[in-house]
């Protein structure tokens, strides 16, 4: 394993590189405590990188700062931004019309958190942390939020995400990744095949936020229950108006039987023959397919555009506090918060 550490832009931000012993490369930096790259071999050996991110910390503020960002304190949508809890009515930052989205403005995404790295022969991990101060976009209490990426020679990245809090607060993390198996970061995700071990999804409005209604996914644009996978454009192709609605995915998938030894979600690419395996004890994943229509990114010397990455966000269903079944995401004080996802190269 080797690790070095290296300028991330002109604003102080630092990039760490991560390289195993089988040649795969991890980037990720301390600024939003994010994924920029992860470089794995195709079938013919070539290294591509497979996940989309910007050259330096400049270009995420331009551009967009989710993408490979921790998101926090809560991912996805907190609808009329608002929480009642035992104290009375939290207001959070309305940063999404009338809606909170990830936490609010200039939240967990664009700070600097704190950094050690750990190293040992098989693996390193780099562990962020951030403490988000009481009163931050108008959630209560300090937290104290860490995040532990570790990077393995078994070709693993796996996510461990902790919170504490000192009164009752709102906390449902996740990583902003997106990917890309093609080996170009122009090439739209169509033709790449998906697994999900889930057998409801999350219905949304055209806020993008959950009606409450949980469906099942058998025979429609959301069945991906097929181990052997399903081609992501003969989803975008069928006459769904819950995709109409997007142009592609922004919902949230209840996992069956959430585990960290059984496979929750493969995304393969059969020319490149990269294959992704996920892993994870949190309940839900949502899956967003870059819907930007005619905007275009530039990454790494190319332009990203519709379609050209895959989220897999692992969490708590969205906006749990406002609908019955939904799981919880109070986070109470002294309680300890802690999950795992685990993403496989295979």
């Amino acid at each position: 394993m080797k690790v070095i550490k290296k300028i991330f832009g002109a604003d102080g931000a630092t990039l760490v590189v991560i390289e195993n012993d089988h040649g795969l490369i991890l980037e990720v930096t301390d600024f939003g405590a994010r994924i920029v790259r992860l470089l794995v071999p195709t079938k013919t050996g070539e290294l591509v990188n497979i996940a989309l991110g910007f050259a330096d910390e400049e270009s995420y503020r331009k551009h967009d700062t989710y993408f490979g960002a921790t998101i926090g304190r809560v991912a996805g949508r907190l609808a009329k931004g608002q929480f009642k809890g035992r104290g009375g009515i939290q207001h959070f930052d309305q940063n999404e019309g009338p809606n909170t989205l990830h936490g609010g403005a200039d939240s967990f995404e664009v700070k600097r958190w704190q950094t050690e790295i750990i190293e040992n022969t098989s693996e390193v991990s780099v562990v962020f942390s951030y403490i988000s101060p009481d009163g931050e976009n108008g959630f209560k209490g300090n937290l104290k939020a860490k995040v532990t990426y570790t990077f393995n020679n078994q070709n693993e990245w796996r996510l461990d995400y902790e919170g504490e809090t000192d009164h009752e607060t709102l906390y449902n993390p996740t990583n902003h990744v997106y990917f890309n198996l093609s080996g170009s970061l122009a090439k739209p995700i169509d033709t790449h095949s998906l697994y999900v071990a889930a057998e409801r999804y999350g219905v949304i409005d055209d806020q993008s936020l959950p009606t409450g209604e949980l469906r099942e996914v058998f025979g429609t644009a959301f069945d991906f229950t097929n181990q052997t996978g399903r081609l992501l454009e003969d989803g975008f192709n069928q006459s769904d108006q819950q995709v109409a609605l997007v142009n592609g995915y922004d919902h949230p998938f209840l996992l069956k039987a959430p585990s960290l030894t059984e496979c929750q979600a493969r995304l393969s690419d059969e020319q490149t023959g990269i294959t992704l395996e996920m892993r994870t004890d949190s309940p839900a994943v949502v899956i967003y397919t870059t819907n930007i229509g005619e905007k275009e990114l530039p990454m790494f010397g190319e332009n990203a555009s519709h379609h050209s990455g895959i989220t897999l966000e692992t969490q708590v269903l969205p906006d749990a506090i406002n609908h019955e079944g939904f799981g919880n995401i109070v986070l109470e004080a002294g309680e300890i918060f802690k999950a795992t996802t685990i993403f496989s190269l295979k």
